[in-house]
């Protein structure tokens, strides 16, 4: 039974992958497409603010779409688009491989869920739910470092041919065998847009900029930070990009616990932590073990708040899940282009050492407008509904 929800797991694997493997390649990118740190950074702006942009407006009109024929479709589209990446000459050939499949992701992440309870009904929807989102876990611990380590031995290019490959083959196996479905309780199009007549709603949404632009200040520059400060080659950030995303795998877990009982809190918690593990990287780029400390807190509680956001507003429109969710999947994209913007913007101004104090006053932002939705909303049933 649970077959098509792994399928649909490996196949967001491919799909977050595919947003955040340039994290790691940026370097290598800025050096063959003879552009600066920042200017490749736009990249990841790029695909973010299509997200943000488009994201709601489409999910909620693809929302009545028969499913399996849909997430065929995006994965045909992520193949083609890496493809594309993989033989791009020049920084606008690449925009464009990134611009195509920032069209589909916010769709697939948002229907996946909801397809997957689907699937196998409301009595197992939790652990359907928890089984595609270790798709995403698996991207960051897994698919980021992996394509870093290839990039190293094998050129950028070479990620982005993999990847192609990856996409058109998961794309075979939902047509062989992921059932056909059509979720029969979709909400109008307009009643789906209409539960951002809240405030709360827009607090939530906001709280996700914020914390998601925190994030991407200093995580889309991590590589280069490895390199240059650390002194690190291409293989040892590999495998510390592989170490970060390892421990994430600790943060989904906790935060997973912890949201249940009360999305805010949950975000104050990890935010809090966050600010310390951005802030200590830099001075302790030059002792291995405060180094992997710094970078242990900041991957657990990356991770978590990758799921606390999801569920976070997901449980603030229970009438219109998967519409939240494609809320929670814009105002983060719309986050993390910020986030890459400001971290450029840094680094040509400040230097790459202020990155995670930037970061981590973006993240402090976050824990004030947490906080003032707690006021406005009291207690942990109604800041959650």
């Amino acid at each position: 039974m649970f077959f098509p929800i792994y399928l649909l797991s490996a196949a967001g694997f491919t799909v977050l992958t595919t947003e955040f493997v340039i994290v790691g390649l940026l370097p290598a990118i800025a050096r063959d497409l003879a552009v600066t740190i920042p200017q490749a950074g736009l990249l990841v702006t790029l695909f973010a603010f299509t997200v943000a942009c488009f994201g709601p407006f489409l999910t909620a009109y693809f929302s009545r779409f028969e499913r399996k024929r849909l997430f065929i479709s995006v994965l045909i589209m992520f193949g083609f688009a890496n493809a594309v990446a993989a033989m791009a000459p020049n920084i606008g050939v690449m925009a464009i491989a990134r611009l195509i499949p920032a069209l589909g992701l916010p769709v697939f992440w948002a229907l996946a869920s909801e397809t997957a309870v689907d699937i196998v009904g409301p009595d197992h929807a939790g652990r359907a739910i928890a089984k595609i989102g270790f798709g995403i876990v698996c991207a960051t611990v897994f698919g980021i470092p992996v394509g870093t380590l290839i990039s190293d031995a094998f050129g950028w290019r070479s990620a982005f041919a993999i990847l192609s490959v990856v996409a058109f083959a998961k794309a075979l196996l939902l047509f062989i065998y992921l059932p056909k479905s059509v979720h029969k309780d979709q909400a109008s199009f307009r009643s789906q847009f209409r539960i951002l007549r809240s405030p709360v709603m827009q607090g939530h949404v906001l709280l996700s900029v914020l914390v998601f632009s925190g994030m991407f200040t200093a995580y889309t520059y991590l590589a280069d930070m490895l390199e240059r400060l650390a002194g690190f080659n291409g293989t040892v950030v590999g495998w510390c990009l592989m170490g970060f995303g390892a421990v994430g795998l600790l943060g989904n877990s906790l935060g997973g616990r912890l949201v249940d009982r009360h999305p805010l809190i949950a975000s104050l918690t990890f935010c809090t932590f966050m600010i310390g593990g951005m802030v200590m990287v830099v001075p302790s780029m030059h002792s291995l073990p405060a180094l992997a400390l710094a970078l242990a807190v900041w991957g657990v509680t990356q991770a978590a708040l990758f799921l606390v956001s999801h569920v976070r507003l997901m449980k603030a429109a229970p009438q219109a899940p998967a519409f939240a969710a494609s809320l929670n999947i814009a105002g983060a994209n719309l986050g993390i282009g910020i986030g890459a913007i400001i971290g450029g913007r840094v680094i040509d101004h400040l230097g790459l050492a202020s990155l995670g104090f930037a970061a981590a006053g973006i993240i402090l932002l976050s824990i004030l407008l947490a906080l003032l939705l707690m006021v406005a909303k009291p207690g942990a049933a109604a800041c959650s509904a």
